[in-house]
């Protein structure tokens, strides 16, 4: 059984997004997926509303997550680590303590443009169409995750 963590800044924009889409895709995989974030701004708050909705649009309740921040711990917890952004994924790397807890450790959309180390935008300080944007990247970059997994 493969676990699975989507990590992006605060964790109420992005990796909610990712954690509730791959989970919408795994539900008889036995997945297991979380999300975090690497910094501690929104530690124990709500995704944010404009997530919330866009997954709604789409089916999808992640209301009911919670914030919180990436540990180092989560190398020993998880088997994947996919960050949203070339920045997240440099702070995830900095708390690597060997190499295996770096070979953990991804950039999401390069499941769909190997190599190419594109970042899912933060739609936070943009308006409905930027969530819209990132769910539709999201949604194509997990349904690869899903086929790879299963």
């Amino acid at each position: 059984m493969a676990k699975v963590l989507m990590v992006c800044l605060g964790n109420i924009c992005r990796s909610p997004l990712a954690e509730g889409i791959l989970k919408s895709k795994s539900f008889l995989s036995g997945m297991v997926v979380e999300s975090a974030g690497t910094g501690n701004y929104h530690i124990g708050g709500p995704p944010d509303s404009r997530s919330i909705e866009i997954a709604k649009k789409n089916g999808l309740d992640i209301s009911n997550q919670k914030a919180r921040q990436f540990k180092t711990a989560d190398f020993d917890e998880f088997d994947l680590i996919y960050a949203m952004d070339s920045s997240n994924y440099r702070n995830i790397v900095r708390k690597a303590r060997n190499d295996l807890d770096t070979a953990k450790v991804h950039l999401i959309l390069n499941e769909l443009f190997p190599n190419e180390d594109l970042d899912v935008p933060d739609p936070y300080n943009g308006g409905e169409h930027g969530f819209k944007m990132v769910y539709d990247m999201l949604e194509q970059a997990c349904e690869v995750i899903a086929t790879k997994l299963s």
